[in-house]
């Protein structure tokens, strides 16, 4: 007997529901060949390039899917996501809207509506959305969503109130959150988990929006630091897309990067410019890994961290005697404070009294704008100190 195409996708989904991913990948190509054009299978090949971070993909099978079934609010919503995903904020509100016109309750389309807005500058309006979320979920993820949401609509009660409906994995984001808005205890540094998604989502519009809005210059201004430094070992500290990398090449005989996201890390390996990149938390890596590196650069890294003590000494131990660090800060004048952008500002007397005491002697200091942020600029302060 014949196999069919919906035999073929019942067996995929079996195995994609059993995490077998390649498998099901196999079966729904499969299931394409003999019924081209098959809309569930184009969905389902696009969920299966989402899970192993093939953007384009997706893209291209959940296009093909929408084209064919219009009226699919489930192939509406996986496009949406996958759009948001890619950083085409707008396109992914018009596919999500799409998905809620033709199923009102599908609370995760609530969800990646409010937060893709969210992202599009329109948290205001995003709280709609998410509030609708949470009342057909009650879900974790969905209160956070909407505390976030309501913190860059300026609505400060509201983001208490939907941080503390947070429980669970996420109850640390959540406290994050709450310590940024003054109803929790100032963290030691922000979440790993935070710090992750908040990075994975902006990958895709990270160098349009740093290098054209937001002015961003950090690593040029670290550059410009470094004058005389002789070439060696280097270390890209939260290394992102690579923007930084960009300008520590020349400095660099073995140019390394180091990013808690892997999507960052993606587009930085598209570069071409790194010779390795690691998937690490700095305060996990650094302390392994003694004397490894000439030079360590942090350009808007320390920023994520309260407590700059064990930052500093496992920037010590990397380096190699003689070595030198430069690094960026967020300044403020008390020693530390979470900001409303919630990264850490830090007093530079304060933070050059740490690294003092971890061993790094500084050399250079120097005040500097390091970006701007809803039409005002940031200031910071610039290091290069020496192990």
């Amino acid at each position: 007997m014949r196999i069919t195409a919906e035999e073929l996708l019942r067996r995929g989904v079996d195995r994609h529901r059993a995490g077998r991913v390649e498998e099901a990948e196999g079966l729904y190509r499969r299931a394409l060949r003999l019924a081209p054009g098959h809309p569930d299978a184009e969905n389902l090949l696009g969920l299966c390039a989402r899970q192993r971070g093939d953007l384009a993909a997706a893209l291209g099978h959940g296009a093909r899917a929408v084209a064919a079934a219009p009226d699919s609010a489930l192939f509406q919503a996986n496009h949406g996501a996958a759009l948001a995903e890619a950083g085409r904020l707008g396109e992914a509100i018009g596919a999500l809207r799409r998905a809620l016109a033709l199923n009102p309750a599908d609370a995760m389309s609530l969800r990646n509506l409010g937060q893709a807005m969210t992202a599009a500058g329109q948290a205001r309006a995003a709280m709609e959305p998410l509030r609708e979320a949470v009342r057909l979920s009650d879900a974790p993820e969905a209160w956070l969503a909407l505390a976030h949401a309501a913190r860059e609509a300026g609505k400060a009660g509201a983001a208490r109130e939907a941080a503390a409906r947070v429980t669970g994995p996420l109850a640390g984001q959540a406290g994050f959150l709450l310590a940024g808005l003054g109803a929790a205890p100032l963290p030691d540094r922000a979440p790993a988990g935070y710090v992750r998604e908040l990075f994975d989502a902006f990958a895709p519009r990270f160098d349009a929006e740093l290098e054209g809005a937001l002015g961003y210059r950090t690593p040029a201004l670290l550059a410009a630091l470094l004058e005389g430094v002789a070439p060696g070992r280097v270390l890209d500290l939260g290394c992102g897309t690579g923007l930084s990398g960009v300008a520590l090449k020349p400095f660099a005989t073995r140019l390394e990067g180091l990013d808690l996201s892997p999507r960052m890390l993606a587009e930085a390996r598209a570069r071409g410019i790194y010779d390795a990149l690691h998937e690490a938390d700095l305060l996990d890596l650094l302390p392994r890994r003694a004397a490894a590196w000439d030079l360590v650069a942090a350009a808007d890294v320390l920023n994520y961290l309260g407590d700059l003590a064990p930052a500093f000494a496992a920037i010590r131990t990397a380096l190699r005697p003689g070595g030198t660090a430069v690094f960026s800060l967020e300044a403020g004048e008390a020693a530390v404070a979470l900001g409303e952008g919630l990264r850490f500002r830090h007093n530079p007397d304060h933070a050059a009294a740490l690294a003092e005491a971890a061993g790094l002697a500084v050399a250079a200091r120097q005040d500097a704008v390091l970006r701007r942020e809803k039409g005002a600029e940031v200031a910071g302060v610039l290091f290069r100190v020496g192990g």
